[in-house]
């Protein structure tokens, strides 16, 4: 079972080659290494994981997935001009179909209701079917009049209102 907790400065690293390896699952073959793999591709994603586990948390927040002490996924969101996206959610390809991906998006979801958030977006890699796929599991929608900005498809969730069935059921996996 995975663990959900906020990120800290000390999983940086982590953090980085976790995204860069789920990266490479979508990315390898449709665009080249070095955008999503090369060392200043690596360095620019730790800098930007950086950036957004120092957020406060009226801008946004990063959790962590952890299993047996090794960190499985991530995501990340952020509100700015009031408006909230979830920038990432990525799961270490060797933990996938675990729950790993469902218990982040629980944990984003908890945390969205607390801020008394109502609506997400979010753009996924057009060629990430596995993504669209769980995206559209968990009710989020294309944007109709954003149907895409180049390469990403728009997505939308409104964030209801949690009930007691749907709480036991986000806190299991």
């Amino acid at each position: 079972m995975s663990m959900i907790r906020a990120a800290h400065t000390a999983d940086l690293d982590a953090i980085a080659a976790l995204h860069t390896r789920a990266r490479a699952t979508y990315y390898r073959g449709h665009i080249p290494e070095q955008a999503y793999a090369g060392d200043a591709e690596i360095r620019r994603t730790r800098e930007g994981w950086s950036r957004a586990v120092a957020r406060t948390a009226s801008d946004g927040g990063v959790l962590c997935a952890e299993r047996d002490g090794t960190l499985t996924g991530v995501a990340a969101f952020r509100t700015k001009d009031g408006e909230t996206t979830l920038t990432q959610l990525h799961v270490d390809p060797d933990h996938w179909r675990r729950g790993t991906g469902a218990a982040l998006h629980a944990a984003c979801l908890d945390a969205w209701r607390r801020a008394g958030i109502r609506r997400v977006r979010l753009e996924v890699y057009e060629k990430n079917l596995r993504a669209q796929a769980f995206y559209a599991a968990h009710g989020w929608r294309p944007d109709p009049d954003a149907p895409g900005s180049g390469s990403h498809r728009v997505l939308w969730l409104t964030v209801a209102e949690a009930d007691a069935d749907a709480e036991g059921e986000a806190s299991g996996e």
